[in-house]
């Protein structure tokens, strides 16, 4: 049995843990419905990977939201603290920062209130001198992005 103590994410892995490895249905009749101008922090994965990673760090699941029909992303919503938080991941077999800007262009579209963008992932294309707890993080400057390819 779970710590009732224990954060809510740690909670909701164990009890995952206990159903093996059998995908649990989610009950959408009990989850939040927000607006699209409640979302503030938008997340783009590359990997479908990344993104079970983006949504099992969530606190809290939301119901999905209308978008437009130019908008081809699929959106997991949800909360971390008191933020709110959108998640899309990149087309399957599609890679690059083209890609990651059409992405993250819909999904600002759709979410017009977002002010903070992450691109979190496992960084596949790293440099060996980076160990495992690493953070790499890239601003913009002069004539660069900030995008690291």
């Amino acid at each position: 049995m779970a710590d009732p103590d224990a954060p809510k994410r740690a909670r909701e892995v164990s009890s995952e843990e206990n159903t093996g490895n059998k995908k649990r249905r989610l009950d959408r009749s009990s989850l939040k419905r927000l607006a699209h101008n409640d979302y503030t922090v938008g997340w783009v994965c590359a990997l479908t990977k990344e993104q079970t990673a983006a949504t099992a760090m969530l606190d809290e699941r939301h119901d999905n939201l209308p978008k437009p029909s130019s908008d081809h992303n699929t959106y997991t919503l949800g909360s971390i603290g008191d933020h709110n938080v959108v998640i899309a991941c990149l087309p399957k077999g599609t890679i690059g920062t083209n890609a990651a800007a059409a992405v993250a262009a819909s999904m600002i579209g759709t979410f017009p209130s977002i002010r903070i963008g992450l691109m979190v992932g496992i960084g596949g294309g790293i440099s060996p001198k980076v160990k495992l707890g690493d953070v790499v993080v890239s601003t913009p400057g002069d004539q660069y992005t900030g995008v690291v390819q």
